[in-house]
C-alpha cells in the first residue's frame, strides 16, 4: 500500500469525522405539557405511591431514545418525591408524547403542605433532573427544570 492512498485515506475519515460530529445537534430537552390519569395506587403513613400519566413534547427536529429519567419533585419548594423511570422508549421528531409514571411520594411532605393545598389553591411545583436520551445508541444526559403555579381543586 502506498503512502500517498494512506494519507488520502485519512484526511477523508477525518473530514468525514467532522462533518459527522457538526451535523449531531444535543438533543433540547422535552417541554411539559399536562398531567393526566392520577391514580393513588398504595397509600401510607410514610409513603404514598401515585401513578399517572405525564405529557411532554420533543421541540428536537429529530427522533430520540428516551432511556432514563431521574428528577426531584417539590410543591412550594418542600420536597414531595423523588421521581425515577428506567425504560427505553423511541419518541418521534416534534411529537407529543406520554410517559407512563409511578412516583413514590413522602407523605411528611404532603402534611407539610396541605394548610397550603387548603387555603390557597394555587401552588407552586418544581421539578428538576435530567433524562437520558439519545440517537444511534450514544446518549447524553439532559437536564431540565420545571416551575410553574398550578391551581388544585380538591373539593
Amino acid at each position: 500500500m502506498n503512502i500517498s492512498f494512506r494519507l488520502k485515506t485519512t484526511g477523508f475519515l477525518t473530514i468525514l469525522f467532522f462533518i459527522t460530529l457538526s451535523s449531531c445537534k444535543k438533543p433540547q430537552g422535552f417541554d411539559y405539557r399536562d398531567v393526566r390519569n392520577v391514580k393513588i395506587e398504595n397509600i401510607g403513613f410514610d409513603k404514598t405511591q401515585l401513578s399517572m400519566d405525564l405529557v411532554y413534547y420533543n421541540p428536537n427536529g429529530f427522533g430520540v431514545d428516551l432511556r432514563k429519567v431521574d428528577c426531584d419533585v417539590y410543591i412550594d419548594n418542600n420536597f414531595l418525591g423523588k421521581y425515577k423511570l428506567d425504560t427505553l422508549m423511541h419518541i418521534d421528531r416534534r411529537a407529543e408524547f406520554t410517559l407512563p409514571s409511578k412516583m413514590e411520594v413522602d407523605m411528611k411532605g404532603v402534611f407539610k403542605n396541605l394548610f397550603t393545598v387548603l387555603f390557597n389553591k394555587e401552588v407552586l411545583i418544581n421539578v428538576s433532573g435530567t433524562t437520558r436520551v439519545g440517537k444511534a445508541g450514544i446518549f447524553v444526559n439532559v437536564p431540565f427544570n420545571y416551575s410553574a403555579k398550578h391551581t388544585l381543586n380538591l373539593f
